[in-house]
């Protein structure tokens, strides 16, 4: 594609000048600064910009796009506009009001809308009139819910148990004795996560309902026990009442 050349009307001082009326005509008294240059954007169209002085827009600048018709030197205003600069402060970009409840966030009262692409689903699994078949969708795979966990939920979930207060890098696991797989409290959860997680099933544990990893622990272990200090033992004190203090 050949090179746009450059536009001596549209390039030339009156037209900077111009250019900079209109943004003025926009902008506050004052925010319109130096040129920063023209652009061609094709035949006979140029754009310039100019510096934005306001405090609330730092990095941005003033566009102002001209443009002539053939062999005339009438220049013409197209748009005008306040555009961000490499180095403008932006808004985050936006978050659907769906979607900003993060795990956590959920209140009592709160109610999350139905996501009906949400990746860490899928469908779930119809009866097939196989008995055996579907005995074990029943137990496995879900029957007769619409949907169920996909690989991705599975992994996500399971990277978060991990990671989080049941795992093994919590403190009171860390400073167990002994892990959960050697736990006779432990309950094994079935399926694909039953080689990495299962329940705590003792009433004293601080993780006693929840779901905890193979190597997470705690001072609760059916099988540990703290060390037993026999008590000093020491003779009773026998009373002689036939001595007699000499003084």
């Amino acid at each position: 594609m050949a090179a746009i050349r450059k536009d001596a009307t549209l390039c030339a001082p009156e037209a900077v000048e111009l250019a900079r009326s209109v943004a003025a005509d926009m902008a506050e008294p004052g925010t319109v600064g130096d040129h920063l240059g023209a652009q061609m954007e094709s035949d006979r169209l140029a754009t310039h910009t100019f510096v934005c002085m306001a405090r609330a827009y730092r990095g941005w600048v003033w566009s102002v796009t001209l443009a002539r018709a053939p062999r005339s030197r009438k220049l013409t205003v197209c748009e005008a506009s306040l555009i961000p600069g490499q180095d403008a402060i932006l808004s985050p970009d936006w978050v659907p009001y769906a979607e900003r409840l993060r795990p956590g966030d959920l209140r009592v009262s709160d109610v999350l809308p139905f996501r009906e692409d949400d990746p860490l689903l899928e469908p779930g699994f119809e009866a097939t009139g196989d008995e055996e078949t579907d005995a074990i969708a029943l137990w496995e795979l879900g029957l007769g819910r619409p949907r169920v966990l996909s690989a991705e939920g599975r992994e996500a979930a399971a990277q978060r148990w991990y990671d989080g207060g049941h795992g093994p890098h919590a403190e009171v696991a860390v400073a167990a004795k002994a892990t959960c797989s050697s736990c006779g409290y432990f309950l094994p959860l079935s399926g694909a996560l039953r080689a990495v997680f299962g329940v705590c099933a003792s009433p004293w544990s601080p993780s006693d309902g929840g779901v905890v990893s193979l190597d997470h622990g705690c001072g609760a272990h059916s099988e540990t026990d703290v060390a037993r200090v026999s008590p000093a033992s020491a003779s009773a004190p026998v009373l002689d009442d036939l001595a007699v203090d000499l003084v």
